[in-house]
């Protein structure tokens, strides 16, 4: 006799769930968590380790770090293809956990030493992991769920307070000027991703057959138990292959030149692919792949700006802000800059996400064009008050801590109207075959918007390696002014454009 308890729920069975959320996000939400942490305690580190222990000019560590964060950003795209075609979103995630954990105890064991070695180790690890744990979520809801977008909310808010806790606790470890404060504080990450994968594979079975890959997904259909070699060496190509490609990874991160090569043929090599995919669906879905690529084009830019936080706003928070909290908390400058964009989305994305839900029940939600135009509106004025901090600073050049912090309320603000309804809006234009593809195109658009922003943040260090910390303060609020007009006309833009784009995504609202 079957156990029908044991068995694991089906599709129907997940999606019809009742209250605003299904449990599985939870699970997922925790997954995420950990693994966040990981990712964003290893970013905030970035820059200033170089500049501080590697001993990099400003400039050229900002231009490294572009160069690390678009490789990361990029490879998910590559996750994206495999996890759709071969290895299934479970598998490719779990892989990937498994290569993060490994580059994490390489720099642990030498930072200082194999940091281009553990950091290629991360940049694969994270193309496996990071779009496909989003991808899943989307499959929680059936489409036209107006849940759906609260549900990103909540995802989104959730990661991040893995990246609140790693985002402020690794940096200030590795500053804390013991010997080992480096190796310490890679090391944590490694332990927290970890905890990641431990979530993950304790939970798994709660998804169904949510994330399996497509020999298995049509094993499950035909109740088919053939295990043919065929499909056994296809995935056990795919680990090998990714774990051949870390020396070449290695070798592009450590030399910027090879980044602009590579940049600059992964992007049309990628439009080709797609267009070449769009001839195997019907005009209607074509139009919504435009649509979804219009909004990857504005994600470019709005991630060029909104990444200055793991660059040129690192090296500001380190050398032009004060140390005290509302005039009174000791803290590390720097671990606000990390954390503070995080705390706000925890407290405002379940927010944003029940007005999005309440709005909608009254038919008056705005629509996803204009979401996004939003977004980069609330970005400018963050920018513009960046730019303030300079009216707020001493003879020394050192500005009050509070006003910048009060920055990223707004900075947050603009990325809870782009991001999660980002991930939402992907799985909602894209064919469902081909949404594992379209959400790591959502990610190399970040990967382009964070090559980008190293380009942006060098240009504002260039000049500036012999001022003093006065002028350093000119120079860096100069260039955030810039951005917040480039950012504001990006908004104004894409609202106009509005009635346009939502005739190409048709009934997607």
């Amino acid at each position: 006799m079957t156990d029908t308890a044991s068995q694991p729920a089906t599709l129907e069975e997940i999606q019809n769930f009742g209250g605003k959320y299904p449990k599985q996000l939870w699970y997922l939400f925790f997954s995420e968590m950990w693994e966040r942490f990981c990712f964003y305690g290893m970013r905030g580190m970035l820059t200033y380790f170089m500049v501080t222990q590697l001993f990099f000019k400003d400039d050229a560590a900002q231009l490294q770090y572009g160069a690390i964060q678009a490789f990361v950003y990029a490879f998910t795209f590559v996750g994206g293809l495999f996890a759709d075609k071969i290895l299934g979103f479970r598998r490719s995630l779990f892989w990937g956990g498994l290569l993060m954990i490994v580059g994490s105890c390489i720099l642990a064991y030498d930072p200082k030493a194999y940091f281009f070695l553990g950091i290629s180790f991360t940049v694969v690890g994270t193309g496996f992991f990071k779009p496909n744990i989003s991808t899943m979520v989307g499959q929680l809801y059936k489409s036209g769920d107006y849940r759906r977008d609260a549900g990103f909310s909540l995802f989104y808010s959730g990661i991040n307070l893995g990246a609140l806790l790693g985002g402020y606790l690794c940096i200030a470890i590795g500053k804390s000027n013991h010997p080992w404060s480096w190796n310490l504080a890679f090391g944590l990450a490694a332990v927290v991703m970890t905890i990641s994968l431990i979530t993950f594979v304790f939970t798994k079975r709660s998804l169904g057959p949510i994330g399996l890959s497509p020999f298995e997904s049509r094993q499950l259909e035909t109740d088919n138990r053939d295990t043919s070699s065929e499909q056994k060496w296809k995935p056990l190509l795919v680990f090998i292959g990714s774990l051949a490609v870390i020396p070449v990874i290695m070798k592009m991160v450590s030399k910027t030149e090879y980044t602009d090569y590579f940049m600059y043929t992964i992007g049309p090599l990628t439009l080709l692919y797609l267009f070449y995919e769009m001839t195997q669906f019907s005009k209607a879905e074509v139009r919504k792949l435009w649509a979804a690529l219009i909004f990857i084009i504005f994600s470019i830019i709005f991630w060029a700006f909104f990444e200055q936080a793991g660059g040129s706003l690192s090296l500001f928070a380190a050398r032009n802000l004060d140390n005290k909290l509302l005039g009174l908390i000791p803290v590390d400058p720097n671990g606000v800059n990390n954390s503070a964009n995080s705390l706000f989305v925890i407290i405002f994305a379940p927010i944003i996400g029940l007005i999005w839900l309440s709005l909608s029940k009254k038919r008056k939600e705005p629509n996803t064009v204009v979401k996004f135009g939003l977004g980069f509106i609330f970005l400018a004025i963050g920018y513009w008050v960046f730019f303030a901090t300079r009216f707020f600073a001493n003879a020394q050049g050192i500005a009050n801590l509070d006003v910048f912090t009060f920055a990223y309320f707004f900075v947050t603000l603009g990325e809870l109207c782009l991001s999660p309804i980002g991930l939402s809006i992907m799985t909602k234009l894209s064919p469902h075959r081909l949404q594992g593809v379209m959400m790591g195109t959502w990610f190399l658009a970040s990967a382009y918007g964070q090559y980008v922003a190293g380009i942006i943040g060098a240009g504002m260090a260039q000049s500036n390696e012999h001022y003093t910390v006065f002028q350093q303060l000119i120079d860096y609020t100069s260039g955030y002014k810039q951005l917040a007009i480039y950012a504001f006309i990006s908004g104004v833009v894409l609202i106009i454009l509005s009635p346009a784009i939502r005739k190409l995504m048709q009934e997607v609202k």
